[in-house]
């Protein structure tokens, strides 16, 4: 990414999932991948996938007439920075706030919940 990092809005992030999932893709697939789950123009996805070419979010490489787009980060860390922007601007910054807001609004299964206790196990013990 040029100059700062900033984090995808939200159809920028349809496109990166796509991406993810599938790995390497023309605008063309792209756009039928996003068609599945939204009405979304082809010319809207050619310069929504553009600016995030520019924005740095993706690559791309000639192949023909067409380009071959690639996610530029990995999944995790751009949900990272979603999550980092998230917590800071609803919870300021408290990833404890977070965690009880989810348990408090949401039926948590025991697996779900037995999952979340080995991983603060795994983190005590660090």
């Amino acid at each position: 990414m040029s100059g700062k990092k900033t984090t995808p809005t939200a159809s920028e992030l349809g496109i990166l999932n796509v991406l993810w999932a599938r790995g390497p893709l023309t605008v063309k697939s792209v756009h039928e991948a996003l068609l599945a789950t939204k009405d979304v123009g082809y010319t809207t996805t050619l310069k929504i996938m553009q600016n995030m070419h520019d924005k740095g979010f993706v690559s791309r490489k000639p192949q023909g007439r067409s380009h071959i787009y690639e996610a530029a980060y990995e999944q995790e860390e751009t949900r990272g920075r979603l999550l980092d922007r998230f917590v800071d601007s609803t919870f300021s910054g408290s990833a404890s706030s977070l965690v009880m807001q989810l348990l408090g609004n949401k039926k948590t299964s025991k697996k779900e919940l037995d999952e979340i206790k080995r991983i603060i196990d795994e983190m005590d013990s660090k």
